[in-house]
């Protein structure tokens, strides 16, 4: 019986091609929009754990202002100075310190010219942020203290100046600044928020200090914490070190703030999650649309087909498998809106994570949830009309016209 239906079903539904397209469009709008937003949220979360594990789950980052995000979170506040840094490398916890200064500038060599972000560090930045060399290699601890006008380039700084050359040895232009390469970075790809980490060029931080930013500021502190501690003991300890150094009383705030990258990958996939969840639950209100549409065109389908019905109750058909039928018509309709929802949401999510630079990683119980509430919406929107269906008088049936 459920097979003769099924046939039924897909008769019906190819009878009124584009009428059949239309009231499936609300099911593959609301399906494909929930698998392209929970597609997109969990390539973004994976995104921003690989992302910091690659600058290391032992790594604190220490920045002035109040934790926060936003503009304006360090703006009145007291940089750091590369004496904070120095303290701060004495301390038994600290493994690695690299301070950093943040700078943009044009970047020339020959006809070629790139606007690039600049990092201004020391020798322990590469090893911190684990930067390894494709060419090359790292600065000197004296040729960071000195300032020497070296610098370290990413790969899409390369592609864009030298193309597939060799950038070593090198004169570049960085602002007013000839600097010489001397280490090029493998390509590490798209960071937490679809940033390119390759734009990348790194100098002595008390060049970019003197020559491009004209201060002595350190606008971070990057520490590794060393073997036999832990990140909480190393955010402890920094804490203690940097209220005495910043002189900042008992029961004061503190002017800074440390943060375990562990925390902040955490925190960044909660607020993926909790967006792609709001949003898909505003696009499964697309869903319950669709479902009355099933409704409206089952109700009319009843309508149009009432003399149909007539005949087949009186050659012998049972009211359950009229019943039957209609709503085997209306999860088919459905089903169908939801194969076709769930290719359109991963297309979706395919082209945004291509665009976006994030992994597609699609969710195969995500998907099989769909597919199976996209046949509860059949079942549930399609009762009603394969109810009335099913009680409709024989005699009453004929006789319409």
């Amino acid at each position: 019986m459920i097979v003769e239906a099924v046939r039924l079903a897909f008769r019906s539904i190819l009878r009124n091609k584009l009428r059949s397209f239309l009231t499936m469009l609300g099911i593959v709008i609301g399906v494909a929009a929930v698998i392209a937003l929970v597609t997109v949220g969990q390539g973004s979360s994976q995104q921003v754990s690989a992302s910091v594990s690659s600058l290391g789950s032992d790594v604190l980052v220490l920045r002035p202002g109040q934790r926060g995000f936003g503009p304006g979170g360090s703006g009145g506040t007291r940089r750091f100075t590369l004496r904070d840094a120095d303290a701060l490398a004495e301390l038994p916890v600290a493994r690695l310190v690299a301070p950093t200064a943040n700078a943009s500038a044009t970047v020339v060599f020959g006809n070629a010219n790139v606007d690039t972000s600049i990092t201004g560090s020391n020798e322990a930045f590469a090893e911190i942020a684990n930067w390894s060399f494709a060419e090359g290699r790292n600065f000197t601890a004296a040729e960071a203290r000195s300032g020497t006008p070296f610098c370290l380039i990413g790969q899409s700084v390369r592609e864009k100046l030298f193309g597939a050359a060799s950038p070593l040895g090198q004169p570049i232009r960085v602002g007013a600044i000839s600097c010489e390469v001397i280490g090029l970075f493998q390509p590490k790809g798209a960071g937490a928020f679809g940033q390119d980490q390759d734009d990348i060029v790194v100098m002595p931080i008390r060049l970019v200090q003197r020559r491009l930013n004209g201060n002595t500021d350190v606008g971070a502190i990057q520490v590794a914490v060393a073997p036999g501690y832990t990140t909480q003991d190393g955010i402890r300890i920094i804490q203690d070190t940097m209220r005495e150094r910043r002189r900042i009383g008992l029961g004061q705030a503190d002017d800074f703030n440390v943060s375990d990258m562990q925390e902040v990958a955490s925190m960044l996939s909660a607020v993926n999650s909790v967006l792609a969840g709001m949003l898909s639950s505003v696009a499964a209100v697309s869903l319950l649309v669709g479902g009355i549409g099933i409704m409206n065109i089952m109700l009319v389908s009843v309508t149009e087909r009432t003399r149909e019905i007539g005949i087949r109750l009186a050659i012998g058909a049972t009211s359950r498998q009229v019943l039957t039928q209609f709503l085997v018509e209306a999860v088919v309709l459905t089903l169908f809106g939801g194969t076709i929802g769930i290719a359109a949401g991963l297309a979706m999510a395919w082209g945004a994570g291509a665009f976006m630079a994030i992994p597609f990683a699609p969710s195969a119980p995500v998907i099989g949830l769909a597919f199976l509430f996209s046949a509860v919406v059949g079942l549930v929107f399609g009762f009603f009309p394969a109810r009335r269906a099913a009680g409709l008088d024989p005699i009453e049936a004929l006789r319409h016209q």
